[in-house]
């Protein structure tokens, strides 16, 4: 099975992107590593999403941006070639069921954890400020970048509610936009370019992501815990 991949770095730093498989994702300090994760990511995404995967996994790189972002604290402003093109409405209705799914999952994830204000995993401070260590600052983080990334492409949304709600409400307001599936750039902020299938894209991987840190913190603060597999890493 060949996988097109988005190679985005800064130096050796690498973000590696599944180019078909929205929100597939690996991170590593080198190419080389960045792909030897590839295979296990590939496996977990698919199983999430009911597709079967039997064969060998081989990543082909078609595209690559050189960053200037700190890619080692999984920051990105990527904008796949692909990304470009207008959105078919079967595939953008595929894709918004998964995104929906995806914050069904993360809230159901959270509302496992026992103690949502207990981590043991320290305080990590980067450029960007504190990074979420406890259940509760994960879940807030993840669901507030919904009206920023709604906002990117002009759509006035909010983070009122649960993950799946706010959600729900700006694909709402997305779709009574007449030309929301036309194949439109826009100018967000900080200079970075959006298209639709991006924010889509965008939240699954932000999802992934902080998803992947609460199984990790959840394992350690709470030994012997049993987690919903509910994004296919194997809880």
């Amino acid at each position: 099975m060949l996988i097109p991949c988005i190679y985005e770095h800064n130096g050796n730093d690498t973000l590696l992107w599944a180019e078909q498989l929205p929100g597939s994702f690996t991170r590593g300090k080198s190419l080389d590593e960045a792909k030897s994760k590839m295979d296990v990511e590939i496996r977990s995404f698919c199983k999430w999403a009911g597709k079967t995967v039997t064969e060998p996994i081989e990543t082909a790189i078609v595209q690559e941006k050189e960053s200037t972002l700190q890619i080692r604290d999984a920051d990105s402003d990527v904008l796949f070639d692909s990304e470009k093109e207008a959105p078919d409405e079967d595939a953008y209705r595929r894709l918004k069921a998964l995104t929906l799914r995806s914050a069904t999952d993360f809230y159901t994830l959270y509302q496992s954890i026992p103690d949502k204000n207990k981590s043991a995993f320290p305080t990590r401070t980067t450029f960007y400020g504190n990074v979420p260590h406890t259940a509760k600052e994960m879940y807030e983080h993840t669901k507030n970048v919904n009206e920023y990334y709604f906002a990117e492409i002009e759509v006035d949304a909010d983070n009122e509610g649960t993950i799946v709600e706010c959600r729900q409400r700006g694909f709402k307001k997305l779709e009574l936009k007449n030309d929301y599936l036309r194949a439109q750039v826009f100018e967000g902020s900080y200079g970075e370019d959006w298209t639709l299938p991006k924010v889509l894209r965008r939240f699954l991987w932000h999802d992934r992501i902080h998803a992947k840190a609460m199984v990790r913190m959840a394992r350690a603060t709470f030994p012997g815990i049993e987690l919903p597999d509910v994004f296919g890493f194997g809880c």
